[in-house]
């Protein structure tokens, strides 16, 4: 079996800007980019037309509002400027590191996590000790789609080498993680077995 953890809200707590666009816009700014003045109104706005389920890079957005209003900037100063912007401090969850021992010692351990900014799941996981039992992070933005989407949780199991009746994947979300539901995988809600409770429910379920 392999186990597949979501990240924020699971396995960390992280924080946020309140308003994004305004701390995008302080880092662009810092970056010698001239953002527009109506620019809440711009990164607001749909740009790029998805389909259902797909996931849109935060930087392609970004740079297509600055686009729209005429300004010129390269995709790698947008994703450094909105690195920093999303930069926030971070907190592991009580039970993490035994969640992740655990699930370690039956199988590989990936994370996937709903995150529309490249880079930013690994940035964070840096920055806190608990990488030594993850094998593989997956990304909506990296593989394209976001949870519930089936696709989102086959590429997790295709890149921990299982096919997904030997996943399970731990969330604290029932509409996105509980979307690995409409698969083979087997879920697990912290609603239902907090991390703490995660080896116990996994020494009792007998996992082969």
């Amino acid at each position: 079996m392999a186990t597949s953890f979501d990240c924020f809200g699971t396995l960390v707590t992280a924080e946020r800007p309140a308003a994004p666009w305004a701390a995008a816009a302080e880092e662009l700014a810092a970056r010698g980019i001239s953002v527009p003045e109506d620019w809440e109104d711009s990164y607001r706005s749909s740009h790029i037309s998805v389909e259902r389920g797909r996931e849109l890079s935060l930087v392609e957005h970004t740079q297509a509002a600055l686009d729209s209003r005429d300004v010129a900037a390269s995709s790698d100063t947008v994703k450094e400027a909105l690195l920093a912007a999303f930069d926030g401090s971070v907190e592991v969850r009580e039970g993490t590191t035994e969640a992740l021992t655990a699930a370690a010692a039956t199988g590989p351990v990936g994370i996937l996590s709903n995150c529309s900014l490249p880079g930013l799941v690994e940035q964070t996981l840096s920055r806190v000790d608990i990488g030594d039992s993850i094998d593989t992070v997956v990304t909506s933005v990296g593989c394209g789609w976001r949870k519930p989407h089936d696709r989102a949780f086959a590429a997790v199991a295709d890149e921990l080498g299982v096919d997904l009746d030997s996943l399970v994947h731990v969330g604290d979300d029932a509409r996105t993680d509980g979307g690995a539901r409409t698969t083979d995988a087997t879920v697990v809600l912290l609603d239902d077995v907090p991390l703490r409770e995660f080896p116990a429910w996994l020494e009792e379920s007998a996992w082969d």
